[in-house]
């Protein structure tokens, strides 16, 4: 691991996940198999471990964080001929996920009161994740130079991570999105104010970037517990962008090339929640399709909605 996989590979791979997997490593996986061959380690030596990590306090994301970097330490081994055998990682089986927190996007009626209680450049920058779906590594990252107002749209060609500028977390995630007509006096406002199109659009007092902690925990966190969201975050916002996307007429394939994800189950699964009022008028519709024979283009007067009628 030390001679071969870390200086080797890790250069290959984005700063964050190459923190993420520094941190794993030490942490966890090199404590217990470090000192073991990888010819001897099976199935059944990461099968307890990873076990082990659940039964100590940690969630099944971890677990699979786990399963998912000793899977592809052995495949980097055997692309690089240290390692001939099968993925023993491959047969490592997990419990049945559970989700311990529940997933929340702002409601309509909630985005106008977050808005008010928020500061420039925050509600800006929360206004141009709502509408855009943006991450917000994406939206710290942009100059002047990605907003073409000519032709309304925002080309994303790089993010900021923990004080680091690269390039965007997939290749899906260099895109180009519509640039919102409610935001364009606002962001020409700010446009006004640079000295370059190299320059941020949003940026600190020296120029550099935000820190999107501190913006979560001085503006976002005190804003959202005032107004009883105690869960809101940067991801509530791209999640809000998703759901209410499709809402708005949006297919799921533009919802997916938005989000900038590679799978669109990503964007299903993980970004996009069921409105219990859609639903409803969902029923509501497919009540009054039953009651007139499929016929959709007339409500004859005095025919109650198969709902009433059940009732």
């Amino acid at each position: 691991m030390d001679r071969y996989f870390i200086p080797n590979f890790f250069p290959t791979i984005k700063h964050s996940t190459r923190k993420h997997y520094g941190c794993t490593l030490k942490t966890h996986i090199l404590p217990a198999l470090g000192k073991v061959r990888l010819c001897d380690v099976g199935t059944l030596e990461i099968q307890p471990f990873v076990l082990a990590k659940m039964a100590s306090g940690l969630g099944w994301e971890s677990a699979d964080h786990f399963r998912n970097l000793i899977s592809k330490i052995f495949d980097t081994a055997k692309k690089w001929s240290y390692h001939s055998g099968p993925n023993p990682a491959a047969g490592v089986e997990l419990p049945e996920k559970i989700p311990v927190r529940e997933k929340h996007i702002l409601e309509l009626g909630q985005i106008s009161g977050l808005l008010t209680m928020l500061e420039e450049p925050v509600r800006t920058m929360v206004q141009l994740a709502l509408l855009t779906g943006l991450r917000i590594g994406e939206i710290l990252a942009l100059d002047w130079v990605s907003l073409d107002f000519s032709r309304g749209q925002i080309r994303i060609t790089r993010g900021y991570y923990r004080g680091a500028m690269s390039s965007p977390k997939t290749k899906c995630s260099r895109r180009s999105v519509p640039l919102p007509e409610v935001l364009k006096p606002i962001l020409l406002g700010l446009r006004e104010k640079a000295t370059s199109a190299e320059e941020l659009v949003f940026h600190t007092r020296k120029g550099t970037p935000h820190n999107d902690s501190n913006l979560l925990h001085r503006y976002l966190k005190p804003a959202g517990a005032k107004l009883d969201m105690p869960w809101l975050n940067w991801r509530t916002l791209r999640r809000t962008h998703a759901t209410l996307f499709q809402v708005a007429g949006g297919s799921l394939r533009d919802a997916q090339a938005q989000l900038g994800h590679s799978k669109m189950s990503t964007t299903l699964e993980i970004y996009t929640l069921p409105i219990p009022a859609q639903q409803r008028a969902a029923v509501e519709k497919l009540s009054v399709l039953m009651a007139n024979d499929g016929r959709n283009d007339q409500n004859p007067e005095g025919l109650p909605l198969a709902s009433q009628q059940i009732q």
